[in-house]
């Protein structure tokens, strides 16, 4: 082991102090610092965007950023509005969302059917849950509105339950034609789970909840074990061979989209059923640690941070771990001293990491090193924004439902048409062949790096 000098000590101490004082400037004792911290930080996100520019398309990110990750840049600018109160960027977020609905409201865009997945429509309509617990301004009343957004979202998965192979679930790919169709992966199913006890919230209809349940009890299921007895949440599994063989990668957002759902499920229950939930919660928080540095309460990767080979999505799954986080205090009260400061030390860690780019205070991927690491992007960004802006969730009011001052109009019957048929459109060679190499490059590298996965 080489011990550092003294001289050696104080250089490194002296760069670091030059790198923060050029760098984004963050008390997180401060609400003021938090929100003008948020803004910069925001502003450099929207440097990527270009839907706004002549020529460009609401609601889409250039190349190499899916679509799903604009979904999800969206939801971190209603949550920033929800932090803040500040309407800068409401409009931006608004047009870009409702651009992107598609012919049935259901976030299913015709330009995006050749690679549409469960879990990228699905970010979108979390976008829209979020706009409708924490009353996001309306959309203008001939467009379709939030709760209904989510709800034809939610009820367009809900056709899509699987039970050919597996029991049950939903498949990773909404169209067969797609390479990775026959991949379970955990987001979808995650995100299906954290819409149904959410819109179970704010409706307080049943069925919503006896959804949540089924899917629930469909990942706990051994046989399956996308979520383990230790309340590990583990990537996905394959149905051609009945979801005998999971993928045992960790990924943040899994564990932190499990979370919120199961602390909705708590508050929406009572007696065994709530004390059961709060074990379920209990259990998906202690396993979080592992997406904490080594013992600190630094978030980071763990399945692609250590070794730097982060692609452009994994750049952004942070931000939602750290979302949900902060919203399970809300709706899981006992859980918020837990929470906290692991939110806490992960802003002040990313501050120290937005010293890069042009501006002098763009943000990178690893939060751990003190200073910028080299990386930009959208999903750098977007993570530093969501953890450093939760900061703020003991100022605002938890989320709202229809019968507790929710302004949102829903719709039971939204994304019930037209759904379910199968996109006509001609598909090329060539659209095969790229959605092949990309999934499988995906699934290389899930499979890759399970075996040294951190225990």
């Amino acid at each position: 082991m080489r011990v550092r000098t003294a001289v050696q000590g104080a250089l490194c101490g002296a760069l670091f102090a030059a790198q923060s004082a050029s760098g984004l400037q963050l008390d997180i004792s401060s609400a003021n610092s938090i929100k003008q911290a948020a803004k910069t930080i925001a502003n450099g996100m929207l440097n990527y965007y270009n839907g706004e520019d002549p020529g460009g398309i609401p609601g889409l990110l250039p190349p190499p950023y899916y679509w799903w990750e604009a979904g999800a840049m969206f939801g971190s600018l209603i949550d920033y509005w929800y932090y803040t109160g500040d309407d800068t960027f409401n409009r931006v977020t608004t047009d870009g969302i409702l651009f992107q609905v598609g012919p049935d409201y259901n976030f299913m865009p015709p330009n995006q059917s050749k690679s549409l997945g469960n879990d990228d429509q699905a970010f979108w309509g979390l976008a829209a849950m979020s706009a409708a617990e924490v009353k996001f301004p309306n959309p203008p009343e001939d467009q379709p509105q939030w709760l209904a957004l989510a709800q034809a979202v939610f009820n367009s998965q809900a056709l899509r339950w699987n039970t050919e192979a597996c029991g049950g679930g939903l498949k990773w790919q909404i169209y067969s034609f797609n390479v990775g169709y026959n991949y379970r992966n955990t987001i979808s199913n995650g995100c299906f789970f954290n819409l149904a006890a959410r819109l179970g919230a704010y409706t307080q209809n049943e069925t919503f909840f006896r959804w949540a349940e089924r899917s629930w009890d469909w990942v706990v299921e051994p046989s399956i074990g996308l979520v383990a007895d230790n309340y590990r949440v583990y990537d996905g599994t394959h149905d051609t061979a009945n979801c005998t063989n999971l993928v045992r990668v960790q990924w943040s957002y899994n564990a932190g989209v499990y979370l919120l759902g199961a602390a909705t499920m708590w508050n929406q229950t009572t007696g065994a059923d709530q004390e059961m939930w709060r074990a379920r919660v209990q259990g998906l928080l202690d396993a979080t640690i592992v997406f904490f540095y080594k013992g600190t309460n630094v978030m980071f990767e763990v399945a692609c941070e250590p070794r730097g080979n982060c692609n452009v999505d994994q750049r952004s799954f942070k931000a939602y771990l750290g979302r949900w986080m902060a919203a399970t205090t809300k709706v899981a009260p006992w859980t918020h001293d837990t929470i906290m400061p692991f939110l806490q030390q992960s802003a002040t860690a990313a501050a120290t990491s937005c010293s890069g780019g042009d501006s002098g205070t763009e943000c990178g991927m690893r939060w751990t090193t003190g200073n910028w690491d080299g990386q930009l992007g959208v999903g750098e960004q977007m993570s530093a924004l969501e953890v450093i802006q939760s900061n703020l969730i003991d100022n605002v009011q938890g989320p709202v439902s229809n019968s507790t001052g929710g302004i949102s109009t829903g719709d039971s019957n939204a994304g019930t048409t037209g759904d379910d048929l199968i996109y006509t459109a001609p598909i090329t060679t060539g659209d095969r062949a790229g959605a092949g190499i990309i999934t499988a490059m995906l699934l290389v590298f899930i499979v890759g790096g399970a075996w040294w996965m951190v225990r």
